[in-house]
């Protein structure tokens, strides 16, 4: 098991366009392709409130590549994405890291 981090850092104001888009779309295309998250979480304090953070659970990488890949290429997704973004930008950029639990972590 890896576990993905992924950072969306927004434009100024534009999270709650994102928390949106999340919970009115890009959910709905997580568990259409088996894309299994761990959690979301916004910043409370840190250098950024405009971030959203959240962590996916992988089996391996192959199996990120496969579903992740699938879902990217999704021609409905992507205009949904577009639409969502007509007025302007929500994400500024992203940081995406690969985790592997540790032999002691509660999580594996």
């Amino acid at each position: 098991m890896i576990v993905e981090m992924r950072i969306y850092h927004c434009a100024p104001g534009r999270l709650p366009a994102l928390q949106e888009r999340f919970t009115q779309t890009t959910l709905a295309f997580f568990e259409k392709y088996g894309i299994e998250q761990v959690g979301f979480w916004t910043t409370l304090v840190g250098p950024s409130n405009h971030a959203l953070t959240y962590l996916l659970k992988w089996d391996s990488m192959a199996d990120r590549e496969a579903k992740w890949g699938a879902f990217q290429a999704d021609p409905e997704w992507l205009a949904k994405r577009a639409a969502s973004e007509a007025e302007k930008i929500i994400v500024e950029r992203i940081e995406n890291y690969f985790l592997a639990p540790t032999a002691f972590s509660a999580l594996k």
